[in-house]
């Protein structure tokens, strides 16, 4: 049986009134083997669509929390090609469509073309691409069209909506919504927000998914993003949880935060 596309786990969810929980870990942490486990994990505990990050020297847009674990998996000697073997083995034991994000230097580097070929190869669904924008993404347009891959994009509440049009017409599998404004303490502000680019996605286009990350820490507000959006985003979180008990502890995470969906 064919696995089941990121657009048709999210789309399926929603209808049935579950909602989704996309999870990230990042590769390479604190092993590769560990990582491979603890992804898994997270698949087989309440996670509906699995985010692998690409550890990079540079990582401008994460937190402090995935800084720590992608730094550490990089001293401890992680190269850009065993992300492949980690997707071959998710995705070996696991149905859950798993994305790899990654910044788009990596990519460049090893070769847009042979990215996708190997990407594909080893199962993978397809890239989220925080800071590559579709008016300069023409050779990966073309790499992910040949080897049927998703390519998410971000759209954020300073996006206008030529912008959000242009990413929602350009994306595949979901929209990525996210807050330019990540101020601990303002989440009031920031659902708002998030509320305004999911919006502008769906005027966009009524039939593409709209995922929010947005800091989400809580099975509440994994709840109440799926009131408005396609699924909820969580990866800090999961990454502490696991910093600081292990894999047992992510599990225990992984099924708190999805345990108000409706599953």
């Amino acid at each position: 049986m064919a696995r089941p596309t990121t657009a048709e786990v999210l789309k399926s969810r929603k209808e049935s009134g579950k909602g989704s929980l996309v999870g990230y870990f990042p590769a390479g942490y604190p092993s590769l083997q560990e990582s491979v486990e603890a992804a898994v994990a997270m698949c087989e505990n309440g996670v509906d669509v699995l985010e692998l990050g690409v550890p990079y020297s540079d990582p401008v847009m994460d937190g402090a929390v995935i800084q720590a674990a992608t730094l550490e998996a990089l001293e401890g000697g992680f190269k850009l090609k065993q992300v492949f073997e980690a997707v071959k083995q998710i995705t070996d034991r696991v149905d859950t469509p798993v994305l790899v994000m990654t910044y788009w230097n990596p990519v460049v580097q090893y070769g847009v073309e042979r990215f996708a070929a190997d990407l594909a190869a080893a199962g993978g669904a397809g890239l989220i691409t925080p800071d590559l924008i579709p008016d300069e993404a023409k050779e990966w347009l073309s790499a992910s069209d040949a080897h049927n891959l998703d390519r998410v994009f971000l759209a954020a509440p300073t996006s206008t909506p030529e912008r959000i049009q242009v990413a929602t017409d350009l994306s595949r599998g979901f929209v990525y919504a996210v807050s330019t404004m990540g101020i601990t303490g303002a989440r009031a502000e920031l659902d708002q927000q998030a509320r305004k680019v999911v919006a502008g996605v769906r005027t966009a286009s009524t039939a593409q998914n709209t995922c929010v990350g947005i800091g989400i820490s809580t099975a509440e507000q994994v709840a109440e993003v799926n009131e408005y959006a396609d699924g909820a985003i969580v990866g800090s979180a999961f990454v502490r949880a696991y910093q600081d008990g292990g894999i047992d502890a992510l599990k225990l995470k992984v099924s708190e935060l999805a345990s108000k969906l409706n599953r």
